[in-house]
């Protein structure tokens, strides 16, 4: 009746790729077949069970009672209860489990006094089975029963076999290839699941190619009635954590302790460690011998910048390392941090003029970075005790009188241009160069291109600025040999004076 070379080649397949043992496959082939002989020869309340022997091939079916006596039955239904028979099945399970009680079902019970002829020493509870009539000959209707559970029990055996596989590595980094890209969702191939990384875990500005090998942090693993449902991400900041554990020895055994970390995915992270062993150097451990552990790390996230800082026990300490690179003069606390009510800390912090833009950052980025490093709000002033900017981990406030936002306030502008200076009456200095010694002419062309702005260094903004500074210099470029020419002429000319 079966291909038992078959069955087993597909049993190995099922164990190999997707993690289902034999045993499993086994017992689902066992209850499809018994699902099948059922459906196509049995009564309705039978309980049937199938034994499928995998060397011969061969099947047996039995019949399975389950001894009773009166105190496990429920009273016989009056005529007008007939209708309450038809969902008679459906409810037992139910009532058992109300009451202990059932009713009597002579497909699948059997009295104790009864099951004591054919069994002497049986008890209360216990299971009989009768062998039944061998059949192998199953109509369409239930080949297509058997089929349905079969895959029923594959998809039960996958789920437990990847929460068996994933439930253990929440948290962990996981290696898979990009299947593909799908309404902002990335599925990401992991070998027997599919895991979604979704776009607010994804690093903004990276590209996926399908087939592509990609590292994630597996954030989530969730059973689902469609399955295991398993969730990547890259933008968290435990993922930054994760990277540098690969790459640090003193991480994994304890030695060095992550204790913050403030990330803005694909733009900039600071991290702040700590060792209880003085001798150990917390920042140097994840820097590496000539920063080959941060620039592995940096190039797994796309370049991503990545400031590492001590972590201390000292506030004060504390924030004015997280404010680095930029040089602090003093740290002051402008009320403490109350856990109780979930207030934080507010200190103020006094810097020089010219690091006040690289302590505030682009876009304020640097001093909101520390505040949520630090867990305080921070706010940054001026050697007069003007306050430049505020932050609070979130969002930052930058003064607009202050260096840092003026230049906001021009970029934010539409004269926010670098367009080369119009000079008047350029004309009438190019016409005057020919009448003009060549020292002096020389000294005024300078002038002219300086005034112009050609001798120093200008920004471009658009492929016609370019031109058309291409062009002038080329202008002048062509009056400079004009010039040297009519000078020649009029030496040449006092040469031959002279002789005559």
């Amino acid at each position: 009746m079966f291909d038992l070379k078959t069955i087993n080649a597909v049993l190995a397949e099922m164990e190999e790729e997707r993690g289902i043992g034999r045993e499993k496959m086994l017992d689902a082939i066992a209850q499809s077949l018994a699902t099948a002989y059922k459906k196509e020869f049995g009564k309705r309340g039978q309980v049937i069970r199938a034994n499928f022997d995998l060397d011969t091939g061969t099947t047996t079916f039995e019949q399975v009672k389950l001894v009773v006596d009166e105190s496990m039955l429920k009273t016989e239904p009056e005529e007008g209860e007939e209708e309450a028979e038809v969902v008679e099945s459906a409810e037992s399970e139910e009532e058992a489990e109300d009451d202990g009680k059932v009713r009597f079902d002579e497909e699948k019970h059997i009295m104790i006094d009864t099951a004591r002829m054919i069994k002497k020493d049986v008890e209360l509870g216990d299971e009989l089975v009768f062998p039944l009539e061998p059949k192998d000959d199953f109509g369409r209707i239930a080949a297509q029963t058997a089929k349905q559970v079969i895959i029923q029990k594959i998809r039960e055996a996958e789920k437990e076999s990847a929460l068996a596989e994933f439930g253990q590595k929440a948290g962990d980094i996981v290696t898979g290839h990009v299947q593909r890209f799908e309404r902002g969702n990335l599925y990401v191939d992991l070998g027997r699941v599919t895991a979604i990384m979704p776009y607010d875990e994804q690093i903004p500005g990276e590209r996926y190619r399908p087939g592509e090998r990609i590292r994630a942090l597996l954030l989530e693993v969730d059973e689902t009635a469609r399955g295991v449902f398993l969730k990547l991400s890259r933008a968290h900041a435990d993922f930054l954590e994760q990277l540098f554990a690969v790459e640090t020895p003193e991480l994994q055994s304890g030695a060095v302790e992550v204790k913050a970390i403030a990330r803005e995915a694909g733009s900039r992270s600071k991290i702040a460690v700590y060792a209880a062993d003085e001798h150990i150097d917390p920042v140097g451990s994840l820097v590496g011998q000539r920063g080959v552990r941060v620039s592995t790390v940096m190039s797994e996230l796309g370049g991503e910048k990545i400031d590492i800082i001590e972590w201390s026990e000292d506030p004060l300490e504390f924030i004015e390392d997280a404010l680095s690179p930029a040089q602090v003069l003093d740290v002051r606390v402008l009320a403490e941090p109350n856990e109780e009510e979930g207030e934080r800390g507010h200190a103020e912090i006094e810097v020089v003029p010219d690091q006040q833009s690289l302590a505030i950052g682009r876009g304020g980025q640097n001093v909101r970075l520390a505040a949520k490093l630090t867990g305080w709000k921070l706010d940054i002033v001026s050697v007069g005790g003007e306050t430049e900017a505020e932050a609070d981990g979130d969002t930052v406030e930058v003064a607009p009188e202050s260096e840092v936002g003026e230049d906001i306030a021009t970029l934010e502008g539409e004269e926010a241009t670098t367009a080369a200076p119009e000079v008047d009456g350029s004309e009438d200095v190019e016409r005057n160069l020919a009448d003009t010694p060549l020292d002096t002419a020389k000294d005024t062309e300078s002038q002219d291109r300086d005034a112009r702005g050609l001798g120093e260094e200008e920004e471009i903004d658009t492929p016609e600025e370019a031109e058309s500074l291409v062009n002038e210099v080329a202008d002048a470029d062509a009056i400079e040999a004009e010039v040297e020419e009519v000078a020649d002429e009029a030496l040449e000319a006092e040469a031959e004076e002279k002789k005559e």
